[in-house]
């Protein structure tokens, strides 16, 4: 360690403090990118209605969020590898703001498709560059409570998405609040400027960007980046897709809610999926303090996901609500994955490492949420406007199926011990 880095870790803030001006500032950035995400499914029916959209049609809108998120995140890594996350995520998210603007005033659904991906676009950074912040300025031992905590906050911005949305449009539309969120998507931005320290001196790294870029190499040919590579991406697929728009109109067509009742349901999704967050964190602390790795911790949860998905996709229980609130807590224990390559690979790959798998998932994200509404489209629609529930059953299965090779895969004998740290 230098003596700049050594003067530097001297002069660090407290952790206390490092929540507010790091911790803070990033998942408010984070918050509205799950906003973002999630808000298509409570504002569906009035996209629909309004600008005359079929199935696929919205699930291609939905998704060109994720195709222009994915389509970053290579660049991403380099920019956060090379600039540190509190510039890089400052900028991007005046990239969410014009189109949040852009999307108030659209008319057709090219002009919505093209906002939707500036969004995209301006939230690509809000989970990588602030777990590139936590790599830089938290002991890692805690990277996994902490990143949990952090998620939590994206889950916040998963309930706001529900049924306080929903009292939103009681008041405004969908495109005064898409003006507002445009509004204090700036002022994040401006906080996360002009309050977030700088830490160059820690993770950042050197050499020529043709260099940088070629650190990529390190690791697309790693062999523990390609183990959890398929779970990682199915699993957030099915959860991002089906939590992000799908469980919508499932609840609307499958379990007959009317437009409040699933809203009620959608929050209680969300807000499941925020304790899951802090809790699949905590449940990684303690079993790192007794020895239990995170490949294990990994494996069973995204195998519970699985089972959960079985029930609501056959439709056992298809009015109950516990199955949805286990999908919640249930969904994202594959972002374990995240500190598991942070530790493995070295600090000044951590953002590259991230990004790379970061823009498979999401491009996975993008191909289920466009597949699934081009599969339901395959059956005619039900008499009562909505979609047959066949069709979410076949679409659903088709997914979980790709799921359940990938936790073979995973499972595979002798594939299961946790890796070294590579710092």
């Amino acid at each position: 360690m230098t003596a700049d880095a050594q003067t530097a870790d001297a002069a660090a803030p407290s952790i206390p403090r490092l929540l507010v001006i790091v911790f803070l500032p990033f998942a408010g950035g984070y918050f509205l990118s799950y906003l973002f995400r999630s808000i298509n499914a409570v504002i569906a029916p009035q996209l629909t209605a309004e600008v005359g959209l079929t199935a696929a049609d919205l699930g291609l809108l939905t998704s060109c969020y994720f195709l222009a998120f994915a389509s970053f995140q290579l660049p991403l890594g380099v920019l956060l590898d090379r600039y540190g996350p509190r510039r890089v995520q400052s900028v991007l998210l005046l990239s969410a703001a014009i189109g949040a603007l852009l999307f108030a005033i659209g008319g057709s659904l090219a002009e919505l498709a093209i906002a939707r991906a500036l969004i995209g676009l301006g939230a690509a950074g809000g989970l990588m560059s602030s777990f590139k912040a936590i790599t830089l300025w938290f002991p890692k031992e805690r990277w996994p409570l902490i990143n949990g905590c952090f998620l939590a906050m994206g889950g916040l911005g998963a309930i706001a998405a529900t049924a306080p949305l929903e009292e939103a449009l009681e008041v405004t539309d969908w495109r005064g609040v898409f003006l507002i969120l445009a509004a204090v998507t700036v002022a994040v931005a401006a906080v996360i400027r002009f309050v977030v320290p700088e830490r160059a001196a820690h993770g950042v790294a050197g050499g020529t960007l043709q260099e940088q870029i070629a650190g990529f190499k390190t690791v697309f040919v790693d062999r523990l980046f390609w183990r959890v590579a398929p779970l990682t991406i199915t699993t957030m697929t099915a959860n991002l897709a089906i939590q992000g728009l799908w469980a919508g109109p499932w609840l609307r067509d499958v379990a007959g809610l009317d437009r409040h009742g699933v809203a009620g349901y959608l929050l209680a999704i969300a807000t499941s999926m925020t304790i899951g967050f802090v809790a699949s964190g905590a449940l990684a602390d303690v079993c790192g303090r007794r020895g239990i790795g995170l490949i294990p911790v990994i494996g069973w949860m995204a195998g519970s996901f699985i089972l959960t998905q079985a029930v609501i996709t056959f439709e056992l229980m298809p009015t109950a609500m516990m199955p949805w609130l286990a999908f919640g807590l249930l969904a994202n224990g594959a972002a374990l994955v995240y500190p598991l390559l942070n530790r493995h690979f070295a600090i000044s790959l951590a953002g590259r490492a991230s990004t790379g798998l970061n823009m498979l998932a999401f491009f996975g994200a993008f191909a289920g949420q466009y597949l699934l509404g081009a599969a339901i489209d395959l059956w005619p629609l039900a008499e009562s406007g909505g979609y047959r529930p066949e069709a979410y059953r076949w679409a659903f299965g088709g997914l979980l199926a790709l799921q359940c090779t990938s936790l073979l895969w995973y499972f595979l004998p002798g594939r299961t011990s946790e890796p070294e740290t590579a710092r």
